[in-house]
């Protein structure tokens, strides 16, 4: 899929939820971990679903990572690092546009640097920094999940609050997984706006 440079890159794997985006992020690691690679993962402290110093996928699959707060622990990444050749950030959408400059700053040292996230919020929109990354990135793969209404291809978010379609001026960020969200397609997708 890569290939082989001496020079960084950016992958960006994104998709709705349910679309098995954190899943390929941990297929790749545990492809560099067998290559023989030093890898370095860091979550978004606010994202504890499947515990704070692990990155999740909703299958049950783990990977230990560093827990850093998304607002103003960016550069703790760079005291972090041992000399990993992979860097990986998971649900890149609940960090600042600051993440885009992180994650060139690790390009340009040479390394490989994974990003995983939600390129929509739960109303249709561009969820930042997802946008920018994709303009940066060398490598892009968007993932979509099946539309738990009609079964067709999902690539929107459905926020659900008490099984009804969430207000349009409810908040971007709400934590949550299955209990919270659905996979929709595009004609499925709905919001309220009463």
């Amino acid at each position: 899929m890569h290939a082989i440079t001496k020079s960084g890159w950016i992958e960006v794997v994104t998709g709705s939820m349910f679309s098995g985006k954190t899943e390929e992020l941990l297929r790749r690691l545990r492809r560099a971990e067998i290559a023989g690679q030093e890898v370095a993962v860091f979550t978004p402290a606010l994202d504890d679903r499947y515990g704070e110093d692990y990155v999740g996928s909703h299958d049950g699959r783990r990977w230990e990572a560093t827990a850093i707060d998304p607002d103003s622990d960016l550069e703790r990444v760079f005291d972090g690092l041992n000399g990993e050749q992979v860097v990986a950030f998971d649900e890149a959408n609940f960090f600042t546009e600051a993440l885009v400059g992180v994650c060139e700053r690790l390009a340009d040292d040479g390394r490989r640097v994974i990003v995983s996230g939600t390129d929509q919020t739960f109303r249709g929109e561009p969820f930042h920094p997802l946008p920018q990354l994709i303009a940066c990135a060398e490598y892009v793969e968007k993932f979509r999940a099946i539309c738990a209404c009609c079964g067709e291809p999902a690539t929107r978010n459905q926020r659900l609050v008490n099984g009804e379609p969430a207000h349009v001026d409810d908040p971007t960020i709400l934590v949550g997984a299955d209990e919270s969200y659905e996979a929709r397609c595009r004609h499925c997708h709905t919001l309220r706006r009463d």
